[in-house]
């Protein structure tokens, strides 16, 4: 570290990260820690964010301060920080997407403190190759939200398809399905949309209505992620949280630890964790399935309710 700056050498590049010592978080995380905890974790988010169009939450006065959206990659990013241009109503946008490590510590130069990404990539958009059902909780209940999402994971192995736990790093857990990329975004809405209705139907506790006014306590199945130009907290982001927690993937029987909780790991346990159990989700995309034969069970189990 020379004067203001931090040098960090990720991959291929050197990146400067100015204002090293900056507290971004109320914890005493600072830019430094964030830049430092992205460069090591880039093996394993790489995996699951390649290729995907990025939208940035960034604060740069911290998490206290105020928080910026930005879509649309800022011009005066380096040229080697990957980018996407995609059609919008009325237009394009050019995301950014990330290749490489570098990409990740320079946006954490950028104050990007989490990074939500597509459910497809930018060479088949209209096709995503992720299902997410977001188990949400109405009051923060860990031990009911850990259990339904079990139930959820359960049903789509009823229909033939193999779910993937994370921890949000939040209130919740996300259930993730991989997918081959031959339905286009509507149809899988429309399916993630039918596993809700049958997973509420069996299960009292939870809901398919977003209104937080109108669940009365119930955990929302929340599906509308899936859809054209929406995004989902990418695996391995920090949270803008007091102690920095990580949207962290699990084996799925980690669900059945009461020790699991969706912000349990942070910014500062994840980089052991992956040395130590490797990445849960490494073989998520051979994993990948069709909706075909599942959508003919699903009717079938619609029909019955």
């Amino acid at each position: 570290m020379t004067g203001s700056v931090l040098a960090i050498r990720a991959g291929r590049r050197t990146v400067e990260v100015s204002r090293p010592d900056k507290p971004l978080f109320p914890s005493g995380v600072t830019k430094a820690d964030l830049a430092r905890y992205y460069e090591a974790i880039a093996p394993a988010m790489l995996g699951q964010i390649a290729g995907r169009p990025l939208n940035l939450e960034r604060y740069p006065d911290g998490i206290e301060g105020t928080k910026i959206m930005q879509q649309q990659a800022s011009d005066h990013f380096p040229e080697w920080v990957g980018r996407v241009t995609v059609p919008k109503q009325g237009g394009t946008v050019t995301h950014v997407v990330a290749p490489d490590a570098a990409t990740l510590v320079y946006l954490a130069d950028q104050a990007c403190i989490t990074l939500h990404a597509w459910l497809s990539r930018a060479d088949r958009l209209e096709r995503p190759d992720r299902m997410i059902l977001d188990l949400d909780p109405s009051d923060g209940s860990t031990d009911a939200v850990r259990a339904a999402a079990r139930d959820v994971g359960e049903l789509l192995r009823e229909l033939g398809l193999e779910p993937f736990a994370m921890a949000t790093g939040s209130r919740g857990y996300h259930v993730t399905v991989p997918l081959q990329r031959r339905a286009e975004f509507d149809e899988v809405r429309a399916f993630a949309r039918d596993v809700g209705r049958v997973a509420v139907a069996r299960d009292p506790r939870l809901t398919l209505e977003a209104r937080k006014a109108a669940r009365r306590g119930r955990i929302l199945v929340d599906v509308m992620r899936n859809a054209y130009a929406h995004t989902a907290v990418a695996p391995y982001s920090v949270r803008p949280r007091p102690e920095a927690p990580v949207a962290t993937p699990l084996r799925w029987e980690e669900l059945s630890e009461r020790t699991t909780r969706p912000d349990r790991w942070t910014l500062r346990t994840v980089p052991n964790r992956l040395q130590q159990e490797g990445d849960p989700w490494d073989a998520i995309r051979s994993n990948a399935g069709t909706l075909g034969a599942p959508r003919r069970r699903l009717q079938k189990l619609l029909a019955e309710l």
